[in-house]
């Protein structure tokens, strides 16, 4: 990942963190690989099924679904920039339930577009399906784009999203703990954005609440997170930026009375390993190649452009003029305001002399582990004990069979040398993580 590591002061001994490993089913990202032979389908249960099975096998804490509410367009099309869209993540979630016995199963879930007393219920259904290995990823959306495809439209304003969110998960919770030995209580609460008066319609699970994740390195996301989750995801990739981060929602997490070390951080990290460095870095340019092929980077670049950029040449220099945008392109981007990344990109590409591709292949790339599997073994344990993350969220580049070399190749090393169970303590996600009990009687009070 380019850090040197050596000077990084380390946990040793009894001190020693645990690392602990998601592993995300390839879908809606753009490192997936799916134009190539080895490429499995993106729908058919088998795929699910092996990824987690495989992980489960490795002894990973959990498998992470991401979920995509709509489909992406570009210029009024849907376009294969990655792969989009999914089977619904509760059904995916309750079948793996059955083929799996001690693998967490994360689900992502949005707070936009949902309700909370549908949510709570449906979590505490794959709480209990599951012996206690449900985790909610809590995710807000404010974009028009997405919401059209719901009855209320891209109702919410950005500023709101995160206070919307906030009141979810509180009402969510509500009916989480509403239920005791003596059966269900009333929930009743009147906010800003719910008016709930009933009672939950089953206990709650095993767990007591899921396991509550948060993806989020905005200021608010932080905020957020430390009030609310369990873990928090982050795109941040180099060792000092992981350490700051790490440090900041701890002191934030602090700040509300929790336990930071209840707060676990998960960086999204990619993977390729090879015999030798070499062999590793030569494959890391081929797949970053067929992630980002010719027509790929074009049609990316038009959407941070906000223009037609058919014409130009993907192994040629930017465009000269400079980008255009419009309430459709401020609206539907997912990377974030496009006037700041096109400037980002316009600098990157001078600085660096980068071709339309290049620039597209260097942006969109993220934390990547290359090499052998004792030097990726070496670089994730440095990491976590480091304090720069708890552990990694694995984005294999295929589907369904990426992470079968990782499981095989690195996590027997990492078992060796002390940094990873080699069999699981306990049953439910909570203890994968080491994270407090939750009454399940209803009390429901682990705040850390």
């Amino acid at each position: 990942m380019g850090d040197p590591v050596s000077d990084i002061p380390v946990r040793e001994g009894r001190h020693r963190k645990p690392i602990h490993l998601g592993a995300h089913f390839p879908g809606v990202n753009n490192t997936t690989v799916w134009k190539v032979p080895e490429a499995g389908s993106q729908i058919d249960f088998t795929s699910f099924e092996h990824l987690a099975q495989v992980a489960e096998d490795a002894k990973f804490d959990f498998f992470f679904l991401a979920e995509g509410l709509r489909l992406r367009e570009h210029l009024g099309r849907i376009h294969d920039l990655d792969v989009v869209g999914r089977p619904d993540t509760f059904g995916v979630l309750a079948a793996l339930a059955a083929v799996t016995d001690r693998l967490g199963l994360a689900g992502t879930i949005n707070t936009t577009f949902n309700e909370p007393f549908e949510v709570a219920r449906q979590f505490a259904t794959l709480d209990h399906l599951s012996d206690g290995r449900a985790a909610w990823n809590m995710v807000t959306s404010s974009d028009a784009f997405t919401g059209e495809n719901f009855r209320r439209g891209g109702f919410l304003a950005h500023a709101d999203r995160y206070r919307r969110a906030g009141e979810f998960v509180t009402v969510a919770r509500e009916f989480w703990d509403a239920w005791d030995d003596h059966g269900p209580h009333r929930v009743v609460h009147r906010g800003d954005y719910f008016a709930v008066d009933g009672y939950p319609v089953l206990p709650p699970g095993p767990q007591g609440r899921p396991v509550l994740l948060q993806a989020g390195d905005s200021a608010d996301g932080r905020e957020f997170a430390a009030a609310h989750a369990d873990a928090i995801f982050t795109r941040h990739g180099t060792l000092d930026a992981g350490r700051e981060f790490y440090a900041d929602v701890g002191r934030r997490a602090a700040a509300r009375g929790r336990n930071p070390e209840h707060l676990k951080v998960f960086p999204a990290a990619t993977f390729v390993l090879g015999d030798s460095a070499a062999e590793a870095d030569e494959k890391a340019r081929h797949i970053r190649r067929l992630q980002v092929g010719p027509q790929t980077a074009i049609n990316f670049l038009e959407q941070v452009w906000g223009s037609d950029l058919s014409g130009y040449d993907p192994d040629g220099p930017l465009p000269r003029e400079d980008p255009t945008f419009d309430a459709v392109t401020l609206g539907r981007t997912r990377q974030g305001d496009p006037r700041e990344i096109a400037a980002r990109y316009r600098d990157r590409a001078e600085a660096d002399g980068l071709s339309i591709r290049e620039l597209v292949i260097e942006m969109t790339s993220r934390q990547q582990f290359v090499g052998t599997p004792e030097s990726v073994a070496d670089e994730i344990d440095r990491y976590v004990q480091a304090d720069a993350c708890d552990g990694f969220i694995l984005v294999p580049h295929l589907t369904p069979t990426g992470l079968d070399d990782f499981a095989a190749d690195v996590v027997p090393i990492l078992q060796e040398r002390g940094a990873f169970r080699s069999e699981y303590a306990g049953t439910t996600l909570r203890d994968h993580l080491g994270l407090p009990p939750v009454d399940a009687a209803g009390a429901g009070r682990a705040t850390g």
